[in-house]
């Protein structure tokens, strides 16, 4: 079987088995060459099990116009904000904080995303995700 010729190649954030043709999604997918209504039933059957959590998305377009999807963990930011039940992070991180997660709390956020981090190990990981926090107004305790 002969390899297909890649196009393109492009990133998107979705809400796991919810998503839809609306901005930004649908207009991303056309000027990329993809057929939204295709890509739509596909990812969220892929991404059912998620129930709305918000997803990365790696999309392989090939020359003959079909494509690839493949999932990635959900952004830190996002569990990060579901760990301390908060809307969105703080506009402020130095001044006004948010919550309170713990090192453990972090450690089992980098066993999520561990594969996508740009880490060798879970510490290592652990203090990416402590970081992240930080940067949204969460304080980070042990």
């Amino acid at each position: 079987m002969a390899k297909k010729e890649i196009t393109n190649q492009f990133k998107l954030q979705a809400p796991g088995g919810k998503a839809t043709p609306a901005p930004p999604i649908g207009p991303a997918l056309g000027a990329n060459g993809v057929n939204p209504g295709q890509f739509i039933t596909k990812f969220n059957a892929m991404s059912a099990h998620l129930n709305g959590q918000v997803i990365g998305v790696l999309v392989t377009v090939y020359k003959d116009r079909t494509f690839d999807i493949e999932l990635k963990s959900a952004p830190a930011a996002e569990l990060l904000k579901a760990a301390v039940k908060a809307e969105k992070g703080s506009g402020e991180p130095n001044k006004n904080k948010i919550g309170k997660v713990t090192m453990d709390q972090c450690r089992k956020i980098a066993e999520q995303k561990i594969k996508d981090l740009n880490a060798f190990d879970l510490d290592h990981g652990a203090r990416i995700i402590a970081g992240t926090a930080r940067s949204m107004g969460i304080t980070v305790e042990g």
